[in-house]
């Protein structure tokens, strides 16, 4: 049986192990519980951000809570995991609310700026629904510009900490990263999604 570790001093992993060694054991299920509360209240903010109403936010972050303890052994160890809750939680806030511009952030793409008119790649992008959107970014991106589009789409944040959090050491910083994002997107667009049924690259995890 593996012990649980003590809460200050045990990792994720840890935890994750314990809770996985023996899912039906009590020590599994406070191992589970210990890993998963570090999370909650991120999560309920995460979820605030979009609902701005917090009995929402609650229900959707508990959703999100228990989607993840039934789901624990589907994780991969291919991304942290806090990247997994990310992902999981995204997914639920997307079927609550209208998806955000992808395509277009002036405070990012510099390049919008001198556009006149209708930028015909946020015309398509209007077009598609979400569940072709998610699967042309899973699909089109590499996992960092995935996590890099989410934050600064998503979450809001400004590209300063999108290259903080991300750690990104280039020069321009995340700025580049999402540049490069938004152009992939749009020629994926542009030439019809020619990508249809080819494999998806994982959204930052192995969570869907």
């Amino acid at each position: 049986m593996v012990a649980v570790p003590r809460q200050s001093e045990a990792s994720d992993q840890a935890l994750l192990d314990c809770a996985l060694a023996d899912p039906t054991s009590p020590a599994a299920r406070r191992a589970a519980s210990l890993l998963l509360g570090r999370y909650r209240e991120r999560i309920y903010l995460w979820c605030f951000r979009y609902v701005r109403d917090h009995e929402r936010a609650l229900d959707m972050a508990q959703e999100v809570l228990i989607s993840a303890y039934r789901r624990l052994d589907s994780f991969g160890g291919r991304a942290r995991f806090g990247s997994w809750l990310f992902a999981i939680t995204r997914n639920r806030c997307l079927s609550e609310i209208r998806r955000p511009r992808l395509l277009y952030d002036e405070a990012a793409d510099p390049e919008g700026l001198a556009a006149t008119g209708k930028d015909p790649a946020r015309e398509l992008e209007e077009r598609l629904d979400e569940e072709t959107t998610l699967r042309l970014i899973r699909r089109t991106l590499e996992p960092r510009e995935q996590e890099a589009l989410w934050l600064r789409c998503f979450e809001r944040l400004p590209v300063e900490a999108i290259t903080r959090v991300l750690e990104v050491e280039d020069r321009s910083g995340a700025r580049a990263l999402l540049q490069r994002a938004r152009r992939k997107l749009r020629a994926s667009l542009a030439v019809g999604d020619p990508g249809a049924g080819e494999e998806e690259r994982p959204w930052t995890s192995d969570a869907s």
